[in-house]
């Protein structure tokens, strides 16, 4: 009797630690979504690209999420901050533009916690970083290319507009292949070189704060 209330006790304590393990994970993603959010509310202008590109360091919480939690969490985590800023800013594409960004975003930190989370040092965190960088960059063109792009184009004018606006900061922008070469690939990469250093800066310190809190 007593050898089944110790097993039953001991199996209803593994519940209840799993269950707040689960409970704890899920506040830590509202909490780096929030602080995503934030972020992306506080962008940084570019010399070499229109207004409507700016750097904004919203992917650095998820990058660190990413790399605590796994990369589901840091898929969450982006959805979160896309869900949010759509709430709090509304949109000017019906949802498309978000639903780009967020894949843009995942094409970031996904490939970064996959490889991070199989082998967990600081070297492998470099190379899952350098990966998302390059995937994002590719994501980035062929989503500004065909959704991105179009959207904006409609929103303010044509197409023709926006490439004017990209000729207005780099004279060698004259097409759309132009403006994705010398703006979009430029500009993703900038911002997956920023976002990598910062957050390989930052986890070292944030990462125990979460692993306590778990």
């Amino acid at each position: 009797m007593s050898s089944n209330t110790n097993v039953n006790g001991g199996a209803a304590a593994m519940t209840r630690a799993g269950q707040q393990s689960k409970v704890k994970m899920m506040v830590e993603i509202a909490m780096l979504g929030a602080i995503a959010t934030v972020l992306m509310l506080f962008e940084i202008p570019l010399p070499f690209a229109p207004a409507f590109y700016e750097i904004d360091l919203s992917e650095v919480p998820i990058l660190i999420g990413c790399f605590s939690m796994g990369p589901l969490a840091g898929a969450a985590i982006e959805f979160l901050k896309i869900l949010l800023n759509f709430l709090i800013n509304g949109t000017i594409t019906a949802g498309v533009g978000e639903l780009a960004n967020f894949i843009v975003g995942c094409a970031l930190v996904l490939p970064a916690g996959f490889i991070y989370k199989y082998h967990k040092t600081k070297k492998n965190a470099m190379i899952g970083m350098a990966a998302g960088t390059a995937a994002m960059t590719i994501v980035g063109g062929f989503m500004n290319a065909f959704v991105l792009l179009p959207l904006y184009a409609a929103a303010f004018g044509g197409i023709d507009a926006i490439i004017g606006m990209g000729s207005d900061v780099n004279s060698a922008v004259s097409g759309m292949s132009g403006f994705i070469m010398l703006i979009v690939v430029p500009f993703n990469l900038l911002k997956g070189i920023i976002v990598s250093i910062v957050t390989l800066l930052l986890y070292k310190y944030i990462s125990p704060i979460l692993k306590r809190a778990r």
